[in-house]
């Protein structure tokens, strides 16, 4: 039997990094995860999926990752059962995560609604990137005559 979700989306809040009574690392998190398709408005639909990730995945989330961050999570939907405080039976989906890569570049600071930052030219053992204009002397005007055209 095969239980594996891939999914893709923006995080709804910072991860909440907590620990179990035995010091393992869990960190909980939502991504907005929009749909393939319009709804009857014509407007793509958002569904919000609840996502968990244990030991070091879960500390790598909680580390790299804050609200507005695209994020990938790849692992197995889980469907738990549980009591809330008022005695009602509930039940929760969840993605337990066994892999979580960037979805997006590191953006400029912390703030999710800031632009990305373009990145820097690399420098590779002293290369110079050719100028964006190029010396007068590599041109050569043409006349008006088609013919001189090469094609």
């Amino acid at each position: 039997m095969l239980n594996h979700i891939t999914i893709m989306g923006r995080l709804t809040r910072d991860p909440e990094l907590r620990r179990t009574g035995t010091g393992v690392a869990v960190a909980s998190f939502t991504l907005a995860v929009d749909r393939d398709f319009g709804g009857q408005g014509g407007e793509r639909e958002t569904d919000f999926i609840d996502c968990v990730a244990w030991r070091q995945t879960g500390e790598f989330v909680s580390k790299y990752f804050t609200k507005g961050r695209m994020a990938v999570v790849s692992g197995r939907l889980q469907i738990r059962n549980w009591t809330d405080k008022d005695g009602n039976k509930r039940r929760t989906a969840e993605i337990v995560a066994d892999n979580v890569y960037f979805g997006d570049s590191k953006r400029d600071g912390d703030n999710a609604g800031s632009a990305y930052a373009a990145p820097a030219a690399p420098a590779f053992g002293g290369y110079t990137a050719p100028s964006a204009t190029a010396p007068a002397s590599d041109f050569a005007m043409l006349s008006d005559d088609d013919a001189q055209l090469p094609f």
